[in-house]
């Protein structure tokens, strides 16, 4: 019994260790930043938990295995308040960890409590969902970008805002690598909040099943210095961008889905 306890501690202390000492990759914003230190620490407390609990199912069918009939067990009060302590320690870890991620104005941004772009430097962006496009547009700096599949360019270590919105039916706004994912409703506006970090360009797409060329929903983050941020303005502004006309098929396949659509009452 005590190799078979030292063994099973000697596996945990391993696992626990290779994933303490396992290198932070580069995050792409705050707010992936966020949600990945959230499951890295997760991760800390369920594959010790996993492994003794399988380490105790495996002994027990081993040692029990020849039992020709069960027999009861003893009450044993130290043990009972043992693991109802440690539960508790196990859950208190996990609401503050939580809750110190999912409060942050950069995972879940508080509308009507918080100030959409307070700051001059502050970017931004209307994303506003079709059947089946994105039109995105700056209302701050009065531009708007002409790709039904635009490619959307943001400062990095810039606060950025995304004001989600939808003209038709449900969509879903998510950029995978940068942690940002909203719904686009119609009639309504939700925003989200993030900092850039890392230069580069993410893809992103609609998230919620929209119809017939919902598969056709791709958007593009492109994150830049602020100097060249500041250049594709006034390329904009100046009409001098080389930016991609709007994407003939996906207008077609939205006016064709529009002549199929019920006449409503």
């Amino acid at each position: 019994m005590k190799r078979s306890r030292l063994v099973l501690a000697s596996l945990l202390s391993a696992v626990a260790l290779s994933l303490a000492a396992d290198p932070v990759a580069a995050q792409s914003s705050v707010s992936a930043e966020l949600i990945n230190q959230l499951n890295n620490k997760l991760m800390l407390i369920a594959v010790p938990i996993t492994l003794l609990v399988e380490g105790i199912l495996i002994y027990t069918v081993y040692r029990f295995k020849d039992a020709d009939e069960a027999k009861s067990t003893q009450e044993n009060r130290r043990l009972e308040i043992t693991w109802t302590v440690a539960t508790a320690i196990i859950l208190l870890f996990v609401g503050v960890a939580s809750y110190g991620v999912l409060a942050n104005e950069n995972v879940s941004f508080q509308q009507g409590e918080q100030a959409v772009a307070p700051d001059s430097n502050d970017v931004l962006v209307h994303m506003d969902a079709f059947q089946w496009g994105w039109q995105a547009s700056y209302p701050k700096e009065n531009v708007s970008v002409s790709s039904t599949a635009p490619t959307v360019v943001v400062p990095v270590g810039q606060d950025v805002y995304f004001n989600i919105t939808s003209s038709d039916v449900l969509h879903a706004f998510h950029v995978p690598q940068m942690g940002l994912k909203q719904d686009a409703m119609p009639g309504q506006s939700n925003v989200i909040k993030t900092v850039p970090l890392e230069e580069g360009t993410y893809q992103g797409y609609c998230a919620e099943f929209c119809g017939v060329a919902h598969s056709q929903m791709y958007f593009e983050i492109e994150v830049v210095s602020q100097s060249e941020y500041q250049q594709y303005i006034e390329e904009q502004k100046s009409g001098s961008s080389s930016d991609l006309e709007p994407d003939e098929e996906v207008v077609r396949a939205h006016d064709d889905s529009l002549e199929r659509a019920p006449v409503l009452a």
